[in-house]
């Protein structure tokens, strides 16, 4: 599933090409998504503008100038493309939207995990429990502490849990663990000060260059142009058990947490 680098990626790529422009018309080609697409969904995004678009962690809002917001989650294999107009549709392509002085924005969704809703952001359930997001939220390192200390639960989870923080998926909650120097498994109530500020530190380090590069490209992930991102390239500890530490050539180990396979160095990180 494409974490929040992945998906802000996507909308630094789609931006240029929605926002300030009309949609000309939208083509339903599959409703059967995570929850079906409406049957007026057609109707009433055609002849609307995009104001902007924005991101809540893993879900883009597009902004309508009618005050309504298009909600979109691209679930666990979905992706934005924009495309020619008048190109046949591929496989998978279930909403096709054609955008003024543009071309068609194409949601391509193998495994109809993803969602695509339109109403007021406010009433959309979906946002209601997504937490802080990490990249746009400015909390003082007191509160900072606050809040993370409140939890007894191990700090990977923690990372995870996009009630507590939007967008930090398996990837990154292992990368921003090894680069502030913390084993995945201990209590979030016991970090000390040092630690969390080391901890929140590396949460922007590694998501903004996360970013930069064009996220993760680990099984198929593209932005709207089709470009990989190169971030993978990078990982000092994903997925990397009995590879050497790049650090300190220890070698990585793998353990479960939550559920999720978790990668850390037995040297680098206590």
């Amino acid at each position: 599933m494409p974490e929040l680098p992945e998906v802000e990626t996507v909308r630094l790529s789609l931006e240029p090409h929605v926002a300030g422009r009309s949609v000309s018309a939208v083509t339903v080609r599959e409703r059967r998504m995570r929850k079906p697409i409406e049957e007026d969904f057609e109707q009433r995004l055609t002849g609307r503008t995009f104001d902007s678009l924005g991101r809540r962690g893993k879900y883009l809002l597009f902004q309508l100038d009618d005050g309504n917001t298009l909600l979109a989650h691209l679930g666990m294999s979905g992706s934005f493309h924009l495309r020619e107009r008048g190109r046949a549709p591929a496989k998978h392509d279930h909403v096709i939207i054609e955008i003024e002085r543009s071309e068609d924005l194409v949601l391509n969704d193998p495994r109809r995990f993803g969602v695509m809703r339109l109403g007021r952001e406010d009433d959309f359930e979906e946002l209601r429990s997504v937490g802080p997001d990490p990249l746009s939220t400015v909390r003082s390192a007191e509160d900072w502490r606050r809040h993370v200390r409140a939890r007894r639960t191990p700090i990977k989870a923690l990372l995870m849990d996009q009630k507590f923080l939007a967008g930090i998926g398996n990837i990154y909650a292992n990368e921003m663990l090894f680069v502030a120097g913390i084993r995945p498994r201990r209590m979030a109530s016991r970090l000390s000060r040092r630690e969390l500020a080391r901890l929140e530190s590396a949460m922007h380090e590694v998501l903004d260059r996360a970013v930069e590069l064009g996220g993760s490209s680990i099984s198929d992930f593209r932005d709207a142009r089709g470009k990989p991102g190169y971030f993978q390239i990078h990982h000092a500890v994903y997925d990397r058990d009995g590879q050497p530490c790049p650090r300190c050539s220890t070698t990585i180990r793998r353990l479960v947490v939550v559920g999720r396979s978790t990668f850390y160095c037995p040297s680098c990180q206590s």
